[in-house]
């Protein structure tokens, strides 16, 4: 259902496309919300409206713009970006 939320968002626009997309990595989710992501592009670029992308963007805003979040770096002093090594005294 997650997949099929642009071309149902995009009605009658979307009856002449061939959609083939192909995703790697991730879990089951991450590949649907990024086959999710490429077919609302697609759709947008191709049809060149203007009132599609505003009814992407007012359904959900992510379809166009992609998720911001991104892992955090890491930093010195341990093995990743908040772990630390232990420290014992005694």
């Amino acid at each position: 259902m997650k997949i099929q939320e642009p071309l149902i968002i995009a009605g009658d626009r979307a009856k002449g496309v061939d959609i083939r997309v192909s995703v790697n990595g991730g879990g089951f989710m991450g590949q649907a919300e990024a086959a999710r992501i490429a077919i609302a592009r697609s759709l947008a670029s191709w049809t060149k409206s203007s009132e599609l992308r505003k009814n992407f963007i007012a359904f959900d805003r992510v379809m166009l713009a992609g998720d911001q979040r991104v892992t955090e770096p890491k930093k010195f002093g341990g093995p990743s970006a908040r772990r630390r090594k232990q420290k014992s005294y005694r």
